[in-house]
Parts: C-alpha cells; sequence; structure tokens
C-alpha cells in the first residue's frame, strides 16, 4: 500500500536489516523507498509485465533463483534489465534484494550500475527477511498525527492522558513514574496507525524522556527515577480525558457502554474523568488500566454486577 506523504531511506534499511551492497557503485544515499509492500517477481522472471508494481523492492527468495538457473543467465539478465529499467508509465525499483546469501553473477552486478539500481543482499530466509522488512516499512511509513497529552505505561497498558492546558496531566505522570509505571511522552504524542487495530504512540525527539511541571520547570524523567521509569513507544489502548468537575453533567457511573475517539480512522475506549479536590487520578488511572485489561480477557464487571442484580429481581419475582 502507498503512502506518498512518508517514505524510508534506502540506507536506513540497510543498516537496520544488516544487509550487504552487492554494488558499491551505485549510490543509495538519496534512495528513498515509497512503498511499504514488497515483490517477489517470479511472474515478472516469467515475462509476465501486465500488473507489475515497480515501485516496490523486489526480493529474490530461492524459488526466483532456481527458476533463473534453470532459464540459464542469458535469459535471467533479460528478465532482470526490464525489471531494473523502468518505463515511462513505471519507475526503477529502490532496490533489488537476494536472500540466503544466494551468489550474484557478475553480469547482473554490471546490469545494476547500469541502469543505478542497487543489488543488496542478506543471509536471512525469504520469508523471515520479508517479515521484518514489512514491519520496518509499516512502522516507518505509516500514516501519524500529534496530539496534546500524556502517555504512559500502566502495566503493561498504553494510556492517553488527556484535557485542557494546566488541568494537571504532567502532575497525574509523575504520581504514575513513582507508583512504578513509565512515561512514555509528556505534553505531545505522536501517534503512528500500523494497522487497522494498532495504534503506536511516541514523544518528538526533542523532547523525549522529559516532564514540563508549572512552578518547577523541566525535569528529565529518566535521568531523576532511572531508565525503568520510561519507554519509547507504546500501543495506545485506552484514552483518559481528564475534565473540570461540572455538578450538572451526568457522569457514567456503571460503563455498561463503552465511549470511544477516534485517530487516524482507529476507535479507542475513552474514559472522562471530572476532577475536583480529594480525587487521586493516578490510582484512578491504575484502576482504569486493570479494568480495561480485564474487558480484554473477557471480564466485565459493570456487566457481572447487572446479571447479578437482574437474577435477584427475577428470584424475588418468582
Amino acid at each position: 500500500m502507498q503512502n506518498a506523504e512518508y517514505s524510508v531511506a534506502l540506507t536506513h534499511l540497510v543498516d537496520k536489516l544488516k544487509l550487504e551492497n552487492c554494488t558499491p557503485n551505485v549510490p543509495i544515499d538519496d534512495v528513498k523507498v515509497t512503498q511499504s509492500d514488497v515483490n517477489r517477481p517470479a511472474l515478472q522472471l516469467a515475462g509476465f509485465f501486465d500488473y507489475f508494481d515497480s515501485n516496490r523492492i523486489q526480493i529474490i527468495g530461492q524459488v526466483e533463483y532456481t527458476y533463473m538457473e534453470q532459464k540459464g543467465v542469458e535469459y535471467s539478465v533479460q528478465m532482470l534489465e526490464e525489471i531494473m529499467c523502468g518505463s515511462e508509465k513505471s519507475t526503477k525499483p529502490p532496490c533489488i534484494v537476494f536472500c540466503r546469501n544466494l551468489p550474484v553473477d557478475d553480469r547482473l552486478i554490471e546490469l545494476a550500475t547500469k541502469y543505478q539500481v542497487p543489488i543488496l543482499r542478506t543471509k536471512r530466509a525469504t520469508n523471515e527477511f520479508m517479515a521484518d522488512l514489512i514491519q520496518c516499512l509499516n512502522y516507518n511509513m505509516a500514516p501519524r498525527c500529534t496530539v496534546h497529552g500524556v502517555l504512559v505505561d500502566i502495566y503493561g497498558e498504553g494510556i492517553l492522558i488527556m484535557g485542557e492546558s494546566g488541568i494537571g496531566k504532567s502532575e497525574v505522570a509523575l504520581e504514575l513514574i513513582h507508583r512504578g509505571h513509565r512515561l512514555v511522552s509528556d505534553d505531545v504524542v505522536e501517534i503512528k496507525r500500523i494497522n487497522e487495530s494498532t495504534l503506536l504512540g511516541s514523544a518528538p525527539d526533542i523532547t523525549r524522556h522529559f516532564i514540563e511541571l508549572r512552578g518547577i520547570g523541566i525535569i528529565d524523567a529518566k535521568s531523576l527515577f532511572g531508565v525503568e521509569s520510561v519507554k519509547d513507544d507504546q500501543n495506545i489502548d485506552l484514552v483518559i480525558k481528564l475534565e473540570e468537575f461540572n455538578k450538572e453533567q451526568d457522569y457514567d457511573r456503571l460503563g455498561l457502554e463503552e465511549q470511544y475517539t477516534e485517530f487516524l480512522g482507529n476507535k479507542v475506549v475513552c474514559h472522562s474523568i471530572p476532577i475536583r479536590p480529594g480525587r487521586n487520578i493516578a490510582i484512578i488511572c491504575e484502576s482504569a488500566a486493570v479494568n480495561h485489561r480485564q474487558k480484554k480477557m473477557g471480564y466485565n464487571a459493570a456487566w457481572e454486577l447487572y446479571n447479578r442484580v437482574t437474577n435477584n429481581l427475577a428470584e424475588k419475582n418468582k
């Protein structure tokens, strides 16, 4: 799936996945990958190019390589030239990757140098490499947005705390760190939509591990509380919105029906928590995290109470 707004530098993939560059004379510093899908060009090696997407990384595995050996070098060079050269309707592939440390013929190196298409190689098995490559591409090219809030890891659940500026989000995060939980981001949270069910939150590089406390200033949570108090990223499982208490507003007291908020097309369970003196918001956030985990495991305390009440009434009416 193409996302024209984001791309990944090929040099990042080479470093991340430990790829060997078989074409050192082909520059890769300015090469960008613009598609998160990859392609094994088995049909193209057989001569079928009607639905060939040349923008994808091309993967040569054992199957493709065996076919190329059977057809001979001349035929393989001819088919790979069609893959590399591009056309008026398509561009050149960002690179071709040979898996399992398969040998690359010198004539293919010459061809790659001619068309300036890098040939890379990995010792890993094809399926294993493709899984990691697609995951890396999806992570770096995922649609994203930024929101004002605090993201913390509470018992393994990613809790995004939102609310008006000055309502006390950072103070809640600080209390949660004291209680053994981990800070992901304060003030600004970058959200990436990894797939239809996963939103990944992280902090901007500039503000990572810092917390702003009014009246004190900026503190470094990692330096003050240790590396166990922070985390680089976390799935967003639950949103807690802090708001000033309004006695005329009806707040949910049972929780029979879930409320949701939406980011990048993905819905996340959302609780609105009223702020008033005497309420320990950190403990409420902990309880909300554990309760949300229970619901994911199949137990809903609100429905359990509802069933008990209805059963009790049914017994009395007999």
